[in-house]
C-alpha cells in the first residue's frame, strides 16, 4: 500500500511566553526586515525558505519548551554564526561541536540547534 503521507516537513511549532517578543527576537537573528502580523493573537508565520517555523503562545508551558532540539537551522559557516549569535547576546549552551553545529536558547528557554551544511 502506498503511503498518502508525504516525506515532507511542514511546519514545527515552537512554544514561546510573549509573542510580540520572540517575533522579535526570532526575525532580529534571522535577519528578517520586516516583523509581520501576529495572527489570532499567538501565532507568528517566519518566512522561511524551506519547512516551516510557526511561534506559537497559545501552547506555551515550561513544560512544553524544547530541551533538546528538535530541529536545526543550516549555516554554510558554522564559526561565523557562532560569532554572529555570541555578539547578538544569545545564550550559547555549547561550543562548536566536531567543527560542525553548536546549542542555543531562545528567550524562553527552547534548545535550537545550528549545524553547518
Amino acid at each position: 500500500m502506498v503511503s498518502p503521507i508525504l516525506n515532507q516537513i511542514g511546519t514545527v511549532f515552537i512554544p514561546v511566553k510573549d509573542i510580540e517578543k520572540a517575533r522579535d527576537w526570532y526575525c532580529d537573528i534571522l535577519g528578517f526586515e520586516e516583523n509581520g502580523e501576529i495572527l489570532f493573537g499567538h501565532l507568528y508565520v517566519l518566512p522561511m525558505e524551506a519547512t516551516g517555523i510557526v511561534l506559537d503562545s497559545k501552547i506555551y508551558s515550561e513544560k512544553n519548551i524544547f530541551t533538546i532540539p528538535a530541529f536545526h537551522f543550516n549555516t554554510k559557516d558554522i564559526e561565523a554564526a557562532y560569532h554572529y549569535m555570541r555578539k547578538k547576546g544569545v545564550d550559547l549552551i555549547t561550543e562548536i561541536e566536531h567543527n560542525h553545529y553548536f546549542n542555543f536558547k531562545d528567550l524562553d528557554g527552547n534548545v535550537l540547534m545550528i549545524c553547518q551544511c
